[in-house]
């Protein structure tokens, strides 16, 4: 729900800041997502007086204007569009004037050998229309030399409420006044909504067909419309505002009270009406083409509005092509209805719409507001396009109308759902400011709501209303009621949660096995351990205590192949169980498998098996969140661990801790399994429990160098040790070093490859010189010749 700060100020006015304000209503309950200006910052721009209009010697689309802008004299503007003509008032950005928050100001300049000393501008170039066909007319009284901002009321700020969906009594500026109105305690400034009496006797019959889905149905003739007015720019403004693209007077004036009182109308043209209006459910297969154009085809459980030979409209959610208001309308019947929430609730996604009027309907309209709904509107249309009113035909099925029950609210349970005692005058206060009809009693209060607020059903409904407008901030902290003992994460410790969360959004999912093995399966993948025997094992298949936790993912990698998923990666956090020195050892263990494809089948990319590469990739990314602490892990090559591949393992190290293994499962233990190649890693939590804090350092204002070197080194050094040496040896405007290319052939001595590393240098302070970046470089490149036996390749 998005409103003009100054429409809602024409209601409730209390001497807050917009900032104070949009606090208020999110503390309240009505989240505020933004608050921003009515118009962009633009200043120079006044009301002007078209006196004449002549064609542009030199060019044909262009004019040459004489405009009145209040000066002794008045300014000669070259104008590009269509309709300005003679006569007309608009606005004028004249000389020294900037638009467009500061970048566009308004010189002497000519056009095509015409001087012209201003500009006069459209409703796009001011900011306040996406496009615009021409100038922007103004009326014909306003008064020339005023400032434009100042006409118009564009120093206004337009605030947005993201409202959950039991609030629709908050969608339209008298819900948010309201709210407004009972938090500041300040009275609401109603406008004059004066009741029109029918001048002409002509009505529409009615005939409700559905009353449990439309309980409520008025409608009203207005004759002799004038179908070439013009909607008023002060309410296209608050429409504009709001959101809601102006379209026609009737159109516009439905959407203004939609968004001033929060109930949907609409106007059709009568003379496409046959008969009377007929609110009743659709026939299966009818058909109907809606105002945006397109053909739906209606179901059996969806309310129409028809008349007596066809559908017009889909109930609550859009009307048809065939019936609505145009240009040549000059009768109307404006509908105003009530329709049950649980009738309207998911029908517009069913035909894949979403309209302002089926997300009130949804969420409940006031079933009270139709008859005067129907009696603002018409004031409104009637001095706007003129024309003569009927009287209103209202038709109600009182039996099918919502109900306001009475709710008990007790004392005590008020006292003991807040934590606080608020005094009763209080809680009669809170109440009554909300149009609750409040009537005491020996245990409490008897409470009627409002017909707005069909969130009020239970008596917690009532607790809550009286906790968020006491203030949840007036609530002192208290663990009095719940005593509780709360652990504070530190910020450098390792989250299990944050890194399953990574996992799963890279395309893992989470298993969850049995810590109870089979004998068979320990030995297997822990040959030699020790087996943790159970006294009185589930089966014998469950009888001893994993000893990792690789058994229980390799069985569900099992379970899927047999059937048919050749893609397969799952991860799962828990507990194994050794012994050590004799005692029982429980570690936290995260681990994880991969097998098949390294992506979903798909067009974009050649498909490939995912490798180690991979796996040591999504476990880097796991270790990421510790921070700086990450460059203490390391991989270092390893066939100490059975179940896995002497030549693709490797230990998973912490500075000089072991905390893991990662590589590819042995292919003895494979065939065993009957399974594909399959990649694993296990890391124990405990080893990456607390990382580093980040520290902020000041982006430097001075460009990067970047210098890229090619190496020879023999095959089997691992760039973990290359990388460990160049940063060592670097010195501090080296600030990364990074591998881009690895190559091994041709031209290259066999037992070697050759990577391509860049150094990116930077210094915080100044320009780095060619010399410095040499330097640096040479430091990097002496140091893996004489440490790892490097070569610069030519």
């Amino acid at each position: 729900m998005r409103f003009s700060e100054a429409w809602l100020r024409e209601w409730v006015n209390p001497e807050i800041s917009t900032q104070e304000m949009a606090d208020q209503l999110s503390m309240a309950g009505l989240e505020v997502d933004s608050v921003e200006p009515a118009a962009p910052e633009f200043n120079g721009v006044v009301v002007g007086e078209v006196l004449t209009r002549e064609q542009h010697p030199d060019a044909d689309k262009l004019s040459v204007c004489t405009v009145n802008i209040g000066a002794d004299e008045p300014s000669q503007i070259v104008c590009g569009a269509k309709n300005v003509a003679a006569g007309m008032r608009v606005p004028v950005a004249t000389l020294g004037a900037v638009l467009d928050g500061g970048k566009f100001k308004i010189k002497k300049t000519k056009l095509r050998g015409v001087q012209s000393l201003g500009m006069i501008c459209s409703a796009s170039e001011l900011g306040l229309a996406e496009s615009s066909d021409g100038i922007m007319p103004l009326p014909a009284d306003a008064p020339i030399g005023t400032d434009f901002r100042e006409f118009m009321d564009l120093d206004d700020q337009c605030i947005e409420v993201d409202l959950t969906p039991d609030r629709g009594d908050c969608l339209s500026v008298v819900g948010v006044a309201r709210e407004v109105g009972v938090i500041n305690r300040s009275p609401l400034t109603i406008p004059e909504m004066p009741t029109v009496a029918a001048s002409i006797d002509d009505t529409f019959a009615v005939e409700l067909n559905a009353p449990e889905a439309c309980p409520r149905y008025l409608c009203r003739v207005i004759r002799g419309i004038n179908p070439k007015a013009e909607t008023p720019d002060w309410m296209k403004e608050r429409l504009r505002r709001g959101e809601v693209r102006p379209i026609s007077p009737v159109v516009d004036v439905t959407n203004y009270v939609l968004l001033e009182l929060g109930q949907p109308m609409h106007g059709f043209d009568l003379g496409k009406l046959a008969g009377g209006i007929n609110v009743r459910m659709a026939e299966q297969g009818e058909k109907l083409v809606l105002l945006d154009g397109n053909e739906i085809e209606l179901r059996s459980d969806t309310l129409v509005i028809s008349d007596t030979e066809k559908a017009l409209a889909v109930a609550g959610i859009m009307g048809g092509d065939g019936s609505g208001v145009t240009d040549a309308t000059n009768d109307v019947l404006l509908e105003s209805a009530f329709f049950a929430p649980l009738a309207i609730a998911g029908k517009a996604r069913s035909y894949g719409l979403h309209t302002d009027s089926s997300h009130r309907f949804e969420r409940g309209v006031d079933f009270a507001l139709q008859a005067q709904a129907m009696e603002r509107a018409t004031a409104l249309l009637l001095d706007i396009v003129g024309g003569q009113a009927g009287p209103i035909n209202e038709v109600v099925s009182e039996a099918n109308l919502p109900k306001r029950d009475a709710i008990t609210l007790r004392r005590a349970r008020v006292s003991r759902v807040l934590g606080i005692e608020i005094d009763d005058a209080t809680v009669v206060d809170i109440l009554e400011r909300l149009d609750m009809v409040v009537e005491a009693n020996d245990d409490g209060w008897s409470v009627v709501p409002p017909t707005a607020r069909f969130d009020m059903e239970i008596e917690v409904d009532l607790i809550e209303e009286i906790g968020r407008v006491y203030g949840y901030n007036n609530i002192p902290n208290s663990l009095k009621s719940a005593p509780v003992s709360i652990t504070i994460k530190k910020e450098a410790e390792f989250s299990l949660i944050q890194a399953k969360n990574l996992l799963v959004a890279r395309d893992y999912q989470e298993a969850i096995t049995y810590s109870f093995i089979s004998p068979e399966m320990s030995d297997l993948v822990n040959p030699g351990a020790e087996h943790i025997t159970l006294a009185n094992p589930i089966s014998a298949d469950m009888s001893v205590m994993r000893g990792s936790v690789w058994p229980g993912l390799l069985s569900t990698m099992q379970h899927n192949i047999a059937r048919q998923q050749s893609r397969v990666r799952i991860f799962e956090s828990g507990l194994i169980f050794n012994r050590v020195d004799g005692v029982l050892d429980q570690s936290g263990m995260l681990a994880a498998a991969i097998c098949g494809s390294a992506v979903v089948e798909q067009w974009g990319s050649e498909a490939r098996k995912a490798d180690f590469f991979d796996l040591k990739a999504d476990l880097q990314a796991v270790l990421a969140q510790l921070g700086a602490a990450v460059n203490d892990i390391s991989f270092v090559a390893s066939d100490q661990n059975p179940a896995l591949h002497p030549g693709q393992a490797a230990k998973v190290m912490r500075g000089e801790q072991h905390i893991g293994w990662i590589g590819m499962l042995h292919p003895a233990l494979q065939a065993k399994l009957d399974l594909p190649s399959v990649y694993m890693f296990e890391i124990e939590l405990a080893g990456v429990a607390t990382g580093s804090i980040p520290e902020f350092a000041a982006l430097s204002k001075f460009p990067a160098n970047r210098r890229d070197l090619a190496i020879a080194i023999e095959e089997n050094v691992p760039f973990s040790d290359i990388l460990a040496c160049a940063r060592k040896a670097a010195p501090k405007i080296v600030r990364d070093i990074q591998l881009f290319d690895v190559y091994t052939g041709e031209k290259i001595d066999s037992g070697f490859k050759s990577l391509a590393l860049s150094l990116i240098l930077q210094e915080s302070s100044r320009t780095l010189t060619d010399q410095e970046v040499e330097e640096a470089s040479e430091q990097v490149l002496a140091a893996l010749a004489s440490e790892l036996s490097a070569k610069l390749r030519d």
